[in-house]
């Protein structure tokens, strides 16, 4: 099955960088490229005229939120309302469990990985919040979510997420980490039979990685432990780290290491690791890319670090900065990690804080945070036929209108869909040359009745909040709105009555 697609712009690869092709066309055959240019001299089975629109890469976010949004409500708490987001001591000790049924995790991983699709999101590597379940992510959790993103047609790279720990508010409002080492060392054991689930498995489409939570929340046996099988099973490790000033403080406490020791000391720097965030390191400074500086070693170590603009935005923090992390040779990826899952909004907002940041207005160039969704993503993986169009590289692409009156005239195709559009501009993608968004629909799911879902299982997730709370305080405490309610008395102009 040979197909064609054209458009007035196709954003190619020439071997080392993206190229922009103008009235092109690009082919593949079942799930590879095989021709990119202006006129194919072969036959085809089908092929699509997109007109004004653009093909690029499909996105790879390696932090993407698979869960109901939750920075809607998380964002923005004061800090008296904040502790009480997350579990109390008697909760821990007492009453934790699962919010959701199992088959209700199903539905909020198929909305979550629906949204992803429908934003140009192509590959994943899935982050959910663990509040909400008795523990952390189950075997059984992720194995269904992997048959959801095969029927979907997403390439996802997955694990269940495990730690032996939990951040807690105390009794007296403080922060405090609990710990349950044989729910760390269990799901661990879930992790190692998820890899071994999707070697059986052998989809294309389906990858296992080891996906433990935040770097506080792990013991040091289980790090260790997981490096080990990192090395064994040359597995891919994500691990949340580098995001907080309390990381520190708390491993410091706890074993004498700082978070780059204790990455160095566990093994952990060895294996092909993979870093949201990275926010509390001070790429301006120069010591940090000086020899055994922070960045050094990250780069020395082949560490990826995943920049979630948009996510690290809204919470009032911005990366310092994404220019001289890639000068120290960092390898650069995006990630969401949070609603809207849109790289391209996240990118807006990523090239105008890396100028924040660095005072400059050449700073944070489109073309390199875009490269990090694409490229960047694909040496993450390890996978060099992914985040480009060129002949044998998979046929991953997303398509982009630009010709919707609001997205104003077309200077720099690229420049003009960061800076006037959003990921709603897209309005079809392929994955492994299978169409997965077609015409803004997502075939074969009913959208609507998804929809009605989510917001049925989200009113059910903030109801929960209240019974963790070390104050218990009600939902309206906890979650104020912007505005109050409207009372019931209806107003009048005083003329008409």
């Amino acid at each position: 099955m040979i197909t064609r697609l054209r458009a007035r712009y196709i954003l190619g690869f020439d071997g080392s960088r993206h190229v922009m092709h103008t009235d092109g066309e690009l082919v593949f055959d079942q799930d590879t490229i095989i021709y990119i240019g202006a006129h194919y001299p072969g036959a085809v089975d089908a092929e699509r005229d997109f007109g004004n629109s653009l093909i690029a890469p499909g996105f790879i976010d390696l932090d993407a939120l698979t869960d109901i949004d939750h920075l809607l409500i998380d964002s923005s708490p004061t800090g008296e309302i904040a502790p009480g987001l997350q579990w109390s001591r008697d909760y821990f000790e007492h009453r934790r469990h699962d919010v959701f049924t199992a088959d209700e995790r199903q539905v909020i991983r198929t909305y979550a990985l629906a949204q992803l699709a429908l934003h140009g999101i192509t590959s994943y590597m899935p982050i959910a919040s663990e509040i909400h379940s008795a523990w952390a992510e189950s075997f059984a959790e992720l194995r269904g979510m992997a048959q959801t993103s095969i029927a979907i047609g997403l390439r996802g790279f997955l694990g269940p997420a495990y730690r032996s720990g939990v951040n807690v508010t105390d009794d007296d409002g403080q922060r405090v980490i609990l710990f349950d080492e044989s729910e760390g060392l269990r799901g661990l054991d879930e992790a190692e039979r998820f890899l071994d689930y999707a070697q059986e498995l052998a989809h294309p489409l389906i990858t296992g990685a080891l996906l433990p939570c935040r770097i506080e929340t792990l013991s040091d046996e289980l790090m260790r432990r997981t490096a080990r099988l990192a090395t064994d099973r040359n597995a891919l490790v994500r691990l949340h780290c580098l995001q907080s000033e309390a990381e520190d403080a708390f491993l410091t406490s706890r074993t004498g290491r700082t978070v780059l020791e204790q990455l160095r000391d566990t093994g952990l720097l060895e294996t092909r690791l993979l870093i949201p965030h990275g926010i509390v390191i001070d790429g301006i400074d120069p010591t940090t890319r000086a020899p055994g500086g922070a960045l050094e070693l990250l780069a020395r170590h082949e560490v990826s670090i995943i920049h979630c603009p948009l996510t690290t935005f809204h919470y009032g923090r911005m990366l310092r900065s994404f220019d001289a992390f890639a000068a120290a040779g960092v390898n650069m990826t995006l990630g969401t990690d949070s609603f809207p899952p849109d790289l391209i909004k996240g990118i807006d907002v990523g090239t105008h804080a890396a100028r924040i940041v660095e005072g400059r207005l050449d700073a944070g160039k489109i073309s390199d945070f875009f490269n990090a969704g694409t490229l960047g993503g694909a040496r993450a993986l390890g996978r060099e036929d992914l985040g480009r169009l060129a002949p044998g590289a998979q046929a991953d692409l997303i398509v982009a209108s630009l010709a919707d009156f609001r997205d104003g005239v077309v200077e720099d195709p690229l420049r003009t869909l960061v800076l006037n559009g959003s990921a709603r501009n897209i309005t079809d993608s392929y994955v492994a040359g299978r169409p997965v968004v077609v015409d803004s629909e997502l075939p074969g799911f009913d959208l609507v009745r998804l929809r009605e879902q989510a917001q049925q299982l989200f009113a059910r997730m903030v109801t929960g909040y209240p019974e963790r709370d070390y104050k218990r305080r009600e939902v309206a405490e906890l979650f104020p709105t912007e505005y109050p309610a409207a009372t019931s008395e209806a107003l009048l102009d005083p003329a008409q009555r």
